[in-house]
């Protein structure tokens, strides 16, 4: 659904749920070049609409953030991210994440692990 979004929609959905949870004010914030405040905010009322994000009142205030949905929706920016920049490989793709990373804990080392294994029909 996330690319069927307009495009001002499309970047404040992914900077709230890079987010997690924001005021509209963090939403804009976090945005590379965002729109006026009013903007963002009827933006959000849209996104609420059409049931992509939630809010909730906290100090007089709106805190937006992502329906449980939203990690499908992840899932499919990640799938047209690996298709545009990496040809459609997923193995280039975890190799470039893993180029970012300074290092990882011993448990995200084991769950990269696990899920070789089952890559490789390995798994337990």
């Amino acid at each position: 659904m996330i690319e069927s979004l307009p495009r001002r929609e499309r970047e404040v959905f992914e900077a709230l749920c890079g987010l997690g949870e924001a005021t509209a004010a963090a939403v804009r914030g976090a945005m590379g070049d965002p729109p006026s405040d009013s903007a963002v905010r009827t933006l959000l009322g849209r996104l609420e609409a059409k049931g992509l994000i939630d809010h909730r009142t906290l100090n007089q205030a709106y805190v937006y953030a992502p329906v449980p949905q939203a990690d499908a929706v992840a899932e499919t920016a990640l799938q047209r991210l690996v298709h545009t920049f990496f040809q459609g490989s997923a193995a280039r793709a975890a190799t470039a994440l893993l180029g970012m990373e300074k290092g990882l804990a011993p448990d995200e080392i084991e769950a990269l692990q696990q899920a070789i294994d089952k890559a490789r029909g390995d798994a337990e």
